[in-house]
């Protein structure tokens, strides 16, 4: 399995400038009004005039997602505007949609993942039905990025038109009043369900007074989602569920964005306070110690095998892998390498991050047979991993957390805004030291990953860490087998 190269690393961010919608809203809208406008006739005062003209759309809509639901209500502004200013242009929205249509279905849908993993040459003639259902915080989201540019394209071109355009100063800063105290009050009365913070840092009087692990190793499946998890045939995955404790509702944060879940994993707290917002990482880093850091004070050593993103918020924590790889054998690489990095390296923590079920509901979505077909390869790979590691001796004294960053919803198995099937993710821990067949309800997060794992490991809490330690999960005296568990979970079932 190849490092991610510098390349890649650098592609990734300019990839992501494109994907994240806040980013892709004014980077699309100045590309296609400097094309469209460069063939039918240039004029360069017109078009940066233009540009400052929608400055503060570009910061209003960059500030505020209209998520979910709340991107319906993206339309009446639009509506506005073309009752101020009409359709100066037609052709440059027709343009303009024309080239959004391209970008999603063929350039992204179709050429990139045919090149990056392998997707089949056809596949817009299926994932063009799956934009059309997604949701999430990436420029993909169909209804939410139409109106916002539209909108925009509608404000820059009667500008542009314009003889006099100092004549339309008032109706665009009206607009763009109107438009910044409508998205205030939408957001302020309308976006409540944001998952709920823990208030307070983590009790530190929750730590064991003894280490109850000398390993933890940690396998993320990027963006599986819980219910066909359950669904799927993945018969040693459900066996560690009987064979451990089970984490029914652990919410992912929000936003639901792969870079910012494993922030928050593994520092223990939110974006508000790591300063990870998105997968577009514009200060590099995590601003609070992470769990990484706790570890290297105490001369123990954490390290996360994942792709290149992930180095944007944790440094040289991370042993990157290349994603570029076709999808049926880049967790196959992934895991053999995991082998040869950690028998190398012998560290106290290890995470590895499996892309391939993340990367297939991106793009065959979720709700196909080709999703259930890549859960059950995982499947197979973490029990030869966890085989692998038995066989060494280390499971003995070795906590196991099989988990995922994030679910996946409906359409391209968009995730970030929390729709159906991205909110609660699986999390179950198996060991020695973790209780058998056990069940826990109750809400939890996964900002508990970092406390959870110091109290495992004997070490202090990151310091901002704020999730509870999974304490309940932490085998007590009465010691069930793992017979009986796989019984009493049967029971429950």
């Amino acid at each position: 399995m190849k490092q991610a190269s510098a390349f890649e690393i650098i592609a990734a961010r300019c990839w992501n400038v494109l994907n994240e919608g806040k980013s892709f809203t004014p980077v699309y809208v100045t590309g296609i009004a400097f094309l469209y406008y460069l063939v039918t006739g240039w004029q360069t005062s017109a078009f940066f005039l233009g540009l400052v003209y929608l400055l503060p759309l570009f910061v209003i809509y960059y500030v505020y997602d209209f998520p979910l639901h709340l991107r319906w209500f993206l339309w009446i502004p639009l509506g506005i505007a073309i009752y101020l200013f009409g359709i100066p242009d037609m052709g440059l929205l027709l343009f303009a949609l024309g080239m959004y249509i391209f970008f999603t279905v063929f350039f992204w849908g179709t050429l990139y993942y045919h090149l990056r993993i392998g997707t089949t040459w056809w596949n817009f003639l299926r994932i063009w039905k799956l934009f059309l259902k997604n949701t999430d915080s990436t420029s993909g989201n169909v209804f939410e990025q139409l109106p916002k540019f539209l909108l925009q394209l509608v404000v820059f071109s009667a500008v542009y038109e314009a003889v006099q355009p100092v004549a339309l100063l008032s109706e665009v800063s009206i607009l763009s009043v109107g438009a910044f105290i409508f998205a205030f009050l939408v957001h302020r009365y309308l976006f409540n369900w944001k998952p709920v913070e823990y208030p307070a840092y983590t009790n530190s009087a929750d730590l064991p007074a003894e280490p109850l692990a000398k390993k933890v190793v940690v396998v993320v499946i990027d963006g599986c989602r819980k219910e066909r998890l359950y669904e799927a045939d993945a018969p040693f995955l459900h066996r560690l569920m009987r064979q451990g404790t089970v984490y029914e509702t652990m919410e992912t944060i929000y936003p639901a964005r792969t870079v910012t879940c494993f922030s928050s994993m593994f520092t223990g707290t939110y974006p508000r306070e790591h300063g990870i917002k998105s997968n577009m990482v514009w200060d590099l880093l995590v601003k609070v110690e992470s769990i990484f850091d706790v570890l290297k004070k105490r001369g123990k050593k954490g390290i996360l095998f994942g792709c290149a993103h992930l180095i944007d918020a944790f440094g040289d924590y991370v042993e990157s892998f290349t994603a570029v790889s076709h999808n049926d054998v880049v967790d196959k690489k992934i895991m053999e390498q995991a082998k040869v990095l950690y028998d190398r390296e012998n560290p106290d923590l290890f995470i590895v991050q499996m892309i391939a079920v993340d990367q297939t509901g991106h793009s065959r979505g979720v709700l196909y047979p080709e999703y259930l077909e890549k859960i059950k390869e995982a499947d197979a790979l973490i029990a030869d991993f966890y085989a692998w590691l038995t066989a060494r001796g280390d499971m003995d004294e070795t906590a196991f957390i099989v988990m995922a960053d994030h679910g996946q919803g409906n359409g391209i198995g968009g995730h970030g805004h929390l729709d159906t099937g991205e909110r609660f993710v699986p999390f179950f821990m198996h060991g020695p030291m973790i209780e058998c067949g056990k069940k826990v309800e109750e809400f939890r997060s996964i900002v508990s990953v970092a406390p959870t794992i110091s109290a495992l490991l004997g070490v202090p809490l990151p310091d901002h860490a704020r999730g509870p330690v999974l304490k309940e999960a932490f085998k007590q005296k009465e010691q069930t087998s793992y017979e009986e568990a796989d019984h009493r979970y049967s029971r429950v079932q």
